[in-house]
């Protein structure tokens, strides 16, 4: 089972993809994508404050 360390790390991970994902899904207007994307997007946001991680540098998105 994974303890809270290696969660937090594929949280973190994941967060970091949708990002890039939402980016290029703006880029392209691609505009149900990219609020599929921003579901995803809060709720990996959410469990990392949850998790204590400061978004404040990492968070490229800022919505």
């Amino acid at each position: 089972m994974p303890n809270g360390l290696e969660i937090t790390k594929a949280a973190l991970d994941d967060f970091k993809k949708i990002q890039e994902y939402m980016l290029l899904a703006k880029e392209e207007n691609a505009t149900k994508t990219y609020a599929k994307l921003k579901d995803e997007y809060l709720t990996l946001k959410a469990i990392l404050n949850v998790a204590g991680v400061n978004l404040t540098d990492i968070d490229k998105i800022k919505e």
